[in-house]
């Protein structure tokens, strides 16, 4: 009664193939895109910006990054964050040697940097997979996060070894530096985001996206029916790791302002990105969008109930965060593998049918 298709008629294949088909799903779309641009920058604080919203659209793009790869080609990859310190590096040195050109071409070109990197570790891929991949893209983390470490001319031979941000600004407003504003801040992660869903489901519903999930599901099947495993499992990385180098760059000169790899862009990071995507859902949009907000917001709920609420120590909080994280994700493991994105398509099954019984 709530969500119908009922009246809601398609008179071409195009209305009938788009994202959202069903007018409901349409319109909600564009309420909260007018919410997200017009309404939130005008309530935003600082606060909420560094705690909530800011993390949340980073770790989104990120997600996408490693659900294209993980999720819709089926390469199982634990080097997110080290793919994230070659974005931020990047943009860190962008910035310093093109001081005049626009933040946003920098972010760009530190994605595309960050894809070329992404392809060359993604070359084991066309001869193992599995778990020998998974280790073989650990290894590609613990090296770059070595390599910023030890080659001093990443960050400028600066004495602390940490790169800093400097300030930088869109259409005259700061957006990077001490003098940007939340709302700035935002807008400018919330704009790429914008684009980089939308490259996403563009990517994964034409003939790239069909040729990563045949890989996906019988590599040598797909192989038979004259997909190129070559191209497409370099493809997936080269546009997985385009995405996750955007999302470091928008970490480090956006989010944080300064950064040093070891602390920010360790193995955790490649973790909860991986996390995210479990929980979340593979192979799956929104499932990156939904895993990032829960990662997101459940520290800060615990937090703020825990220590808040309860007056509890804030170390004891942290562990119990760890513990409760790590349920969650053996749970979602075990009683749904597909994540928040399968609980999503029940409600809106069930209330496609509601009242009548099913």
């Amino acid at each position: 009664m709530l969500y119908r298709e009922a009246g809601d008629f398609k008179t071409s294949y195009t209305d009938d193939g788009q994202t959202f088909p069903i007018r409901i799903d349409r319109w909600g779309y564009y309420v909260i895109l007018a919410i997200a641009f017009l309404v939130v920058p005008l309530v935003i604080n600082d606060y909420w910006a560094s705690a909530v919203l800011l993390p949340f659209l980073i770790y989104a793009i990120a997600a996408l990054g490693l659900n294209i790869l993980t999720g819709y080609c089926g390469q199982v990859s634990l080097g997110t964050g080290g793919f994230m310190a070659v974005g931020a590096y990047a943009c860190y040195k962008l910035m310093t040697a093109f001081p005049d050109i626009n933040i946003v071409i920098h972010i760009l070109l530190s994605g595309f940097i960050t894809a070329g990197v992404g392809m060359l570790f993604g070359l084991p891929s066309l001869r193992i997979k599995g778990f020998y991949l998974a280790v073989a893209t650990l290894a590609a983390q613990f090296f770059l996060v070595w390599l910023f470490n030890k080659v001093p001319w990443f960050y400028n031979y600066s004495a602390s070894g940490q790169i800093s941000s400097s300030e930088r600004t869109v259409f005259g407003v700061a957006v990077t530096g001490p003098l940007a504003s939340a709302p700035a801040k935002y807008l400018i992660c919330l704009s790429f985001v914008v684009f980089m869903a939308w490259l996403a489901r563009n990517l994964t519903r034409g003939s790239v996206g069909r040729k990563w999930m045949a890989i996906r599901d019988m590599d040598i099947a797909a192989e038979i029916i004259g997909v190129n495993p070559l191209a497409a499992k370099l493809s997936a990385f080269a546009v997985s790791s385009f995405f996750v180098g955007v999302a470091g760059a928008l970490f480090f000169s956006v989010y944080l302002g300064a950064v040093e790899v070891g602390e920010v862009f360790g193995i955790q990071k490649s973790f909860l990105v991986l996390f995210m995507i479990i929980i979340g859902g593979l192979g799956s949009i929104f499932g990156s969008f939904a895993g990032a907000a829960f990662i997101v917001l459940l520290p800060v709920l615990l937090k703020n109930v825990l220590v808040g609420g309860f007056g509890w120590a804030t170390d004891l909080a942290a562990h119990l965060e760890i513990m409760i994280l790590g349920g969650l994700i053996m749970m979602f493991l075990v009683l749904e593998p597909h994540g928040l994105t399968a609980y999503w398509r029940t409600i809106k099954e069930k209330l496609r049918l509601w009242p009548f019984p099913h």
